[in-house]
């Protein structure tokens, strides 16, 4: 019954219809958004959540504001970082800038060297060795501007290497980020003093754990290092990206309940040009709840379909997302994206039942004498 009286104006339905679908597909597919932005953002930080880089520390006790203390680290602090940071790999890096020669060209980028590089990075082309001992490994943007390859030889201020490995790219986050530059042998590089300090610790929690410890043994006195974490930067980022997402959402929400709108529209007229059937009914015995649930049951279904519509378009255009953003568009399918789609379908059928309520309250609660006086 609930179909053939939403088929009479097929027309007014299908509009109603339409605005669900628009909200459904605003509410699911700027969620999906949301989350296809927090999980390409994941994919390229999880390599580096549980790496701490440590640094000199700056400021010192310049009133004027403070200039670096030391430029470098020396060989004890790279002990001092070891006895705090147990159990974790400590990398002390070195890193100067260098003039590199390849074919005819030349460049000056910056050389770092790093004890086992294998630990930090991957390599895109060719591998990367446990240990630098003749070749040297080159970050991807910039072996995509010289147009070098693995095999190819540069020289490196005079001493000529042969390149092993090209490497992935690196995020932006990484507490040591090689894209424009060259990782080389430790010989090279000898005369210099470390940099920074990375540290490694198995998983992101025991990363901050290690970090307190590094900060607490090693400026108990005075600031001598800086300490960066960053699983605290990428919690910080999340957090942004999850009060965007609500956000997102809120606005896809607006949608629904301008649709609802139309579906109140909608039924108060449904209720005004069935007066007299409804009259009718009344006078032959039907009960009140039964009238309710008659007009109920039709702002349900046309919620049904439009958020079954809705559903179907978000879908489309998830996969279409997340095939363009993170190359697998069944992504969409995940149970977070399955969560937007299924939130988005009760809203619009809670929106319906809420929009109908008060035309079916009105119309079952009418006397069948002024019913079918109309």
């Amino acid at each position: 019954m609930a179909r053939r009286n939403i088929m009479r104006n097929s027309l007014r339905s299908a509009l109603a219809c339409f605005g669900i679908v628009i909200g459904v597909v605003a509410i699911a597919s700027l969620g999906i958004l949301g989350f296809t932005l927090q999980a390409g953002f994941m994919d390229n930080m999880g390599d580096v959540a549980n790496q701490i880089e440590v640094t000199p520390a700056s400021g010192g006790d310049d009133p004027m504001g403070g200039t670096p203390t030391e430029d470098t680290l020396s060989d004890r602090d790279v002990r001092d970082v070891r006895q705090a940071a147990v159990g974790a790999s400590v990398l002390p890096v070195k890193e100067e800038v260098v003039e590199i020669e390849y074919g005819t060209s030349s460049v000056t980028r910056t050389a770092y060297s790093v004890p086992e590089p294998d630990a930090l990075f991957d390599a895109e082309e060719g591998r990367v060795p446990a240990q630098m001992s003749s070749g040297v490994l080159v970050g991807s943007t910039l072996a995509e501007t010289t147009e070098v390859n693995v095999g190819s030889a540069v020289t490196v201020d005079n001493s000529s290497y042969r390149i092993v490995g090209i490497l992935e790219e690196e995020p932006w986050t990484a507490p040591l980020n090689p894209n424009f530059g060259i990782i080389v042998p430790e010989g090279e590089l000898r005369d210099e003093e470390y940099s920074s300090v990375i540290v490694e610790d198995e998983s992101a929690e025991a990363a901050n754990s290690t970090a307190q410890r590094i900060d607490e043994s090693m400026n108990r006195r005075d600031d001598v290092v800086e300490v960066q974490e960053s699983s605290e930067m990428i919690e910080n980022i999340q957090e942004q990206q999850r009060l965007l997402n609500l956000f997102l959402i809120g606005v896809g929400s607006i949608s629904l309940f301008v649709a609802g709108v139309s579906i109140l529209n909608v039924m108060l007229m449904s209720t005004v040009e069935r007066r007299e059937e409804i009259g009718v009914l009344r006078a032959v015995g039907v009960q009140r709840t039964s009238v309710l649930k008659i007009l109920l049951a039709e702002a349900a279904l046309l919620g049904f379909v439009g958020g079954a519509v809705g559903v179907a378009f978000s879908i489309l255009i998830g996969g279409v997302i997340n095939h363009f953003m993170l190359e697998d568009a069944l992504m969409v399918f995940r149970p977070a994206n399955l969560r937007y789609l299924l939130t988005a379908m009760g809203f619009a059928v809670g929106i319906s039942l809420l929009s109908g309520a008060y035309p079916a309250w009105k119309a079952a609660n009418k006397r069948p004498v002024e019913a079918l006086r109309g």
